[in-house]
């Protein structure tokens, strides 16, 4: 499957476009032939073609001639099961009309020998049995009733085509044999004309290839318009509507039609199928040319290709998949642990709704992951950035992986980078498919510093991250000192130079010293462990300060302080802290003000970080 070349605007999804290289690969099949036996039937265009897929949230992806009317035809007869079970109950139906495939032609006169059942409700004598079954109600007729319930499963008000409705009453001289044979079986409690015309009328029922897949994805959505959220049908039947869609649907042709698309289908003479991928989506395909079975020839070629290249087949995943999508957030919500001198943190403050983490779980595949790139696209326009966090997925198929692929591709050709992160597990097949090792990242903290370094580089320029030394009075701990202050505590504080690699700190050292970084950076650790490398979980530049825990509370070190780039640190140890009570109150106050602000920051920033990630 390829899923894009090019795309002008975030909404040109790889979907969309792969839906229209499908549209583009069948429209030149010439096989089958306009149907002809209804003669208003016989005037419809053989080059009209439309896709259609609907999500069950209501997402729909069209290309082709999706918003061209034609008759429902047989369509209808899946619909029509579910109101007359909803009128009687199963018990009752099922005693009228079977479930079995019956291994005829849709128009057959095939009832069974010993109750005069028809075989299936998906046959024109099964169709004809289930249209009686349909009472009245509320004012309506029996015709007005499948109208208001087949819109409101397409979400639009339908109405019938009356030149194709004449049409099929004027010729339907077979359903009416079939609908006296029913009355004679007591299948049909009355003199079958009434009947008849109605069913003649629903299958007249104007819809469009677009109506189908919304039709299709209310079934996947247990029975609610996705789009309207109207009840089109009483979930405790849809599963029965589904039941016989996928061994009758599709005729004669619906056996082998399960094996290769695996989708639960109902096709219509007038050149529709629908299809639904229960709890996931629906698809409308139009094209009226038809088999030698009756089925949408270039219809037929199309859902193969679905099934094929989406893995949309029912039985190609044991389980029912959950959503994707776990979480999302952006860079003003969650920063790396990088700390930065205070004029780059107030640029990434403002600046860091522009990377955006999108935290996915369970399994990818094209229903769970197609959300996904929604979604990415439509934060697109607000964005540079999108970090896939994959650390909570179990598996990924070939065809989320291709989706991952075409994704980045599509966000790199609108200005954007796009990476991932935590997924140690996918590497190699991430390489084999073409994602650069430079956008895997090991974890989120990593990702989420080098989107934060590369968008300081686009608002600073190119020497944003130069390391430059400080003075003391630029160290945020002593802004607030005075400089008699400043030159006193310079005077008493100790100095401790570090090589690149050096331990300024080990985990369980003693807590008796704070350390001023005036020039260089370091990195704090968690210590190491047989099985892994310790975790970072701060970086530090020079202006700023660490190891002030050890000093208020005297508790060992928790974690090992790393010199990144060589590193000069001034040293306020505790006996000199403690001595502040009586040679310099006042400068302690300040120091200990200025910690606390620290102490309530570090704190602020924890907070905001957990409420991200509750979503």
């Amino acid at each position: 499957m390829s899923l894009a070349p090019a795309y002008l605007s975030p909404s040109n999804s790889p979907i969309e476009q792969y839906l229209r290289q499908l549209l583009a690969k069948h429209a030149g099949l010439e096989e089958g032939a306009v149907a002809d036996y209804i003669p208003e039937l016989a005037k419809a265009d053989p080059r009209s073609f439309g896709i259609c897929i609907a999500t069950r949230d209501g997402h729909i992806y069209e290309v082709g001639d999706t918003r061209q009317a034609f008759t429902i035809q047989s369509i209808s007869k899946a619909l029509t099961y579910g109101i007359a079970l909803e009128d009687h109950g199963e018990d009752f139906v099922l005693a009228k009309v079977g479930v079995e495939p019956s291994g005829d032609a849709f128009n057959a006169i095939s009832l069974k020998p010993e109750s005069g059942a028809p075989f299936n409700p998906m046959i024109n004598a099964g169709a004809i049995a289930i249209c009686g079954q349909i009472s009245p109600a509320d004012g309506q007729t029996r015709s007005e009733k499948i109208l208001a319930r087949l819109s409101a499963y397409a979400g639009r008000t339908l109405t019938v085509d009356e030149a194709v409705y004449l049409s099929e009453s004027q010729t339907g001289h077979r359903n009416r044999a079939i609908g006296w044979m029913l009355r004679n079986f007591d299948i049909l409690d009355h003199e079958p004309t009434d009947i008849l015309e109605s069913y003649f009328r629903q299958c007249a029922i104007q819809v469009t290839c677009r109506d189908l897949a919304i039709m299709g994805a209310t079934l996947a959505n247990q029975g609610r318009n996705p789009l309207t959220r109207e009840r089109a049908v009483d979930p405790a039947y849809v599963h029965n509507v589904l039941s016989v869609m996928s061994t009758c649907g599709m005729y004669d042709y619906s056996g082998e039609w399960l094996y290769r698309v695996g989708l639960p289908a109902k096709s219509g003479v007038g050149g529709g199928i629908l299809a639904v991928l229960p709890g996931q989506l629906g698809i409308g395909i139009y094209s009226p040319p038809l088999d030698r079975q009756g089925n949408s020839a270039r219809g037929i070629k199309v859902c193969e290709d679905l099934s094929r290249d989406l893995a949309l087949h029912l039985f190609a995943n044991g389980t029912a998949p959950q959503p994707s999508l776990r979480l999302t957030y952006d860079g003003s919500q969650v920063s790396s642990c990088r700390r930065r001198p205070s004029r780059l943190q107030q640029k990434l403050r403002a600046t860091g709704h522009r990377i955006r983490v999108i935290e996915l779980q369970g399994e990818l595949i094209f229903s769970t992951f197609e959300p996904v790139i929604r979604l990415a696209l439509k934060q697109a326009p607000y964005c540079d950035f999108v970090i896939l966090n994959l650390r909570y997925v179990m598996t990924i198929d070939e065809v989320a992986l291709k989706m991952i692929i075409e994704l980045k591709q599509t966000l790199s050709e609108l200005g954007l980078q796009m990476m991932v992160c935590d997924g140690e597990q996918f590497a190699k097949v991430f390489q084999e498919a073409g994602l650069e090792q430079s956008m895997q990242f090991a974890n989120e903290d990593t990702a989420l510093e080098h989107c934060e370094n590369e968008l300081l580089k686009r608002i600073v320029g190119p020497d944003w991250n130069k390391l430059t030394p400080v003075s003391l009075k630029d160290c945020f701990l002593l802004s607030e000192l005075d400089a008699e202050e400043l030159a006193w505590l310079d005077g008493e504080m100790g100095t401790r130079e570090s090589p690149q690699g050096d331990y300024l700190i080990h985990a369980g050292d003693p807590g008796d010293s704070l350390y001023l970084l005036v020039a260089g950076s370091v990195e704090v650790r968690l210590p190491e462990t047989s099985n892994q490398a310790g975790k970072r979980i701060d970086v530090f530049e020079a202006g700023m300060s660490f190891g002030e825990m050890g000093l208020l509370d005297g508790l060992p070190r928790s974690a090992n302080v790393v010199v990144l780039d060589d590193a000069v640190c001034r040293v306020i140890s505790r006996p000199l802290f403690e001595s502040l009570d009586s040679v310099r109150p006042g400068l302690k106050i300040k120091l200990l003000k200025r910690l606390s602000y620290l102490l309530s920051y570090n704190l602020r920033k924890s907070n905001d970080e957990v409420a991200a990630y509750r979503g």
